[in-house]
């Protein structure tokens, strides 16, 4: 992949400078906003900013309509900017980009990024089930029948193995198992996921996401400003979105991904190539995501995502760290996770990981998912040594 030379002017303009999770897992009795709202609490104090600091505001949930205005109005603020753009679980990578924008241009000060969801406790995520026009007919499973078909076709075309998914889920659960705060840390093996019930051919119950409760918040601020706050700032180096279909019938090529496109321009604002990247979070909703995403992102070859992932390259001890907290296969995954992929790369950046920490991390990769393989959202962080 080509490596480009010429920083973007967002580049290290905007940072991360709070974090919070909330009701991580199964959360019984309460709401989406009410998650949204304790994540919101506990990024706020991590970043030392107060709740009337907040001027912009982006968010998604499953339920909401008007997602800006009913958050807003639930805590109590007035932003002068918001964006409530849904592309799915990649939304939140997309958030910090027009975020990052919104703030060197001026409009708003400290832009609150957020979400909750209480998919697993209520058993609703009546927001994912709306069917495709064209592939109503058939009455797909929405959307695991799109991305079996994904990993039958790589599969076919490069002669990608059952037991090479299964490494992805595998690598994934020992990351989960040296994260407390991981929803599953029973061992798992490559004969347990290939002999797991299957769900949709090729894939089995360990290659599909979990469905669990949680929120999420970020809170971005100018870099001058997150200086001076209570945690290391962790630079917006880049970011770059893509999409290509909405339905998985009009993909253009099951194997390639947007992310072809959108990994280039995050990396070409930042600056940095693949093999600048210490730490990898990508959007794993699937195993066959995670093998996808490494080969459009430019970590190995179209077609040879298998053989990277089948020695443990990606798993504790690797040469490539990815998904260091487990992944949505093994962490969480409340019916959207492209914000906990930026949270646990900030995490990393920070120096704050604990047991899955990555030595000397600088520069970490970001990568969202939404829809079907359907947009694609690249974000690059860095650590202030990295400017």
């Amino acid at each position: 992949m080509e490596v480009f030379a010429v920083p973007h002017e967002l580049r290290g303009k905007v940072s991360i400078a709070g974090i919070g999770y909330a009701g991580l897992g199964s959360s019984p009795g309460f709401s989406s906003l009410e998650l949204l709202a304790q994540a919101t609490k506990v990024a706020l104090v991590d970043s030392g900013l107060k709740l009337t600091d907040i001027d912009g505001l982006c968010c998604a949930t499953f339920y909401h309509f008007f997602p800006t205005l009913t958050v807003a109005e639930y805590l109590g603020i007035r932003p002068t900017w918001s964006n409530a753009d849904m592309v799915g679980g990649s939304s939140f990578q997309s958030y910090v980009l027009q975020a990052a924008a919104a703030i060197h241009a001026g409009l708003c000060r400290n832009v609150l990024i957020a979400y909750g969801s209480n998919a697993r406790s209520s058993r609703d995520i009546s927001g994912l089930i709306e069917t495709p026009v064209f592939e109503q007919m058939y009455k797909p499973p929405i959307p695991l029948a799109g991305y079996a078909m994904a990993a039958a076709r790589h599969m076919h075309v490069y002669g990608t193995t059952r037991r090479q998914l299964a490494a992805v889920a595998v690598a994934a659960r020992d990351w989960a198992r040296i994260n407390p705060d991981a929803g599953i840390q029973d061992a798992l093996d490559l004969d347990d996921v290939a002999t797991a019930p299957m769900i949709a051919d090729p894939l089995s119950k360990y290659d599909c996401c979990l469905v669990s409760d949680g929120g999420g918040a970020l809170i971005l601020t100018s870099t001058a400003t997150a200086r001076d706050l209570r945690q290391p700032p962790v630079v917006v180096l880049g970011g770059g979105a893509a999409h290509w279909h909405r339905e998985i019938s009009q993909m253009p090529d099951l194997t390639v991904t947007a992310a072809t496109e959108s990994g280039r321009r995050a990396y070409e604002m930042a600056g940095v190539g693949p093999g600048d990247v210490d730490v990898v979070q990508l959007y794993d909703a699937f195993t066959i995501n995670t093998i996808l995403f490494l080969e459009d992102l430019g970590f190995c070859r179209k077609g040879e995502g298998g053989p990277f992932v089948s020695d443990g390259k990606i798993a504790p001890g690797g040469d490539l760290p990815v998904n260091t907290n487990g992944g949505g296969l093994s962490f969480v995954h409340p019916g959207m996770y492209g914000l906990f992929c930026l949270g646990e790369a900030a995490i990393q950046l920070r120096r704050q990981a604990g047991k899955r920490q990555v030595a000397e991390a600088e520069i970490a990769v970001s990568h969202g998912n939404g829809g079907t393989l359907s947009h694609q959202c690249t974000t690059v962080l860095g650590s202030l040594a990295s400017l």
